[in-house]
């Protein structure tokens, strides 16, 4: 991590991936320099250095809020013609319905390979506009503008771009890494609390699969964190976004497994969040921490781990505000829903399971009587 001026009041993370490296600049409240910073990434890159023309993609919630116009005015600085648009907010809109409508709206304008789209919102935006970024003319270069704390921490970096099947989740994409990502924690100023609370889940994982110092530094810092101090968010938000980076530069294309440890909490969750219904009762960070608590049950069945580290993640999620309980769900929805988790193989459930704080393993050891055990358990109890 690169630290500048102003007491690391500006933090930069580079995703080293040869021509596809890429900067993560973490700051606060400072949009002026994101004119100089943009210039530097277009000239970095191929397509963006001849860049006249750019779209702007993001939500109707967004689209009025300082993020866009910031964007607009770096751009405009430029001498580059700015236009922007705003699709319905929330997951119905991340599908091909929206991408062929944004398709004719960059041919309306004329795009070729040097316009540049600049994804300005939450996950559901930086995966759609990726996607169209990914797709038309064969790839534009794209800049991330994560607007939440959840996608500022995950899917803003590692390339992961894609929309959904009616029958599918994410099943048609692509791998279209950004030309630079800027991350302003100004933004999450306004965030409501429990989207604040679910980007917290991925950040707690993060230290669970690969950081033990960090865990031990939210456990101290938790106070600050959600009192929302600037330097508090751009430390673990820059730590995250270096230990995704670290992976992401083993394995970009989850072609060695060693991606599939960010999954850590996910199998389960991505059950719960089926099980209990997109928009219902589980958000998705809020389903990834109590599949993080199952997981490191299921670890302590298998002897991989004591129940001190359970204990302690349980204690830092519920410290966040964030659910460590499945009261209410069936156990056996949730066991048939993770039989369709892509990682699985020859009909057997794998998982991404901690061996000690900092340190986890994808493993299919877990027998479906020890899944049941542990889903029966956290399904009783109330959080």
């Amino acid at each position: 991590m690169n630290h500048s001026d102003d007491d690391s009041r500006r933090l930069t993370v580079n995703v080293a991936l040869g021509p596809r490296s890429y900067d993560v600049v973490v700051t606060h409240d400072r949009p002026a320099e994101l004119s100089a910073t943009a210039s530097a990434w277009l000239e970095r890159s191929w397509a963006g250095r001849s860049c006249r023309r750019a779209l702007i993609m993001t939500d109707e919630h967004v689209a009025t809020l300082p993020p866009v116009a910031n964007v607009r005015d770096a751009l405009g600085a430029l001498k580059i013609e700015v236009e922007t648009v705003a699709v319905p907010p929330g997951e119905a809109s991340k599908g091909l319905a929206t991408a062929s409508e944004l398709y004719d709206r960059l041919i309306a304008m004329k795009a070729d390979r040097h316009t540049l789209i600049v994804a300005v919102g939450g996950g559901v935006i930086g995966d759609l506009a990726g996607f169209v970024a990914a797709t038309y003319a064969r790839g534009l270069p794209l800049v991330m503008v994560p607007t939440t704390l959840l996608s500022q921490v995950d899917s803003s970096v590692g390339g992961k771009v894609g929309v959904n099947h009616p029958q599918a989740k994410n099943i048609i994409g692509a791998f279209h890494q950004p030309i630079g990502v800027w991350i302003d924690t100004a933004t999450l100023d306004t965030l409501p609390v429990r989207e604040l609370r679910c980007g917290l889940a991925e950040v707690v994982k993060y230290g669970v699969i690969l950081d033990a110092p960090f865990f031990e530094e939210l456990e101290g810092r938790a106070g600050e964190v959600l009192d929302r101090r600037p330097e508090a968010l751009r430390r673990i938000i820059a730590r995250s976004c270096e230990l995704k980076a670290m992976v992401v530069t083993q394995d970009e294309r989850e072609e060695t497994g060693l991606r599939a440890v960010l999954n850590f909490g996910h199998t389960i969750g991505h059950a719960v969040e089926a099980v209990a219904g997109y928009g219902g009762g589980f958000q998705h960070g809020e389903a990834v921490a109590v599949g993080m608590v199952a997981e490191c049950r299921l670890a302590e069945r298998l002897g991989w781990i004591g129940p001190d580290l359970t204990a302690r993640l349980t204690t830092l999620l519920e410290r966040f505000g964030l659910p460590t309980s499945l009261a209410g769900l069936d156990p056996e929805a949730l066991l048939d829903a993770m039989g369709r988790d892509k990682k699985n193989r020859d009909g057997r459930i794998r998982l991404v399971l901690p061996r000690r704080l900092g340190a986890v393993e994808l493993t299919d050891a877990a027998t479906i009587d020890d899944l049941l055990d542990v889903l029966r358990d956290l399904c009783r109890t109330a959080s």
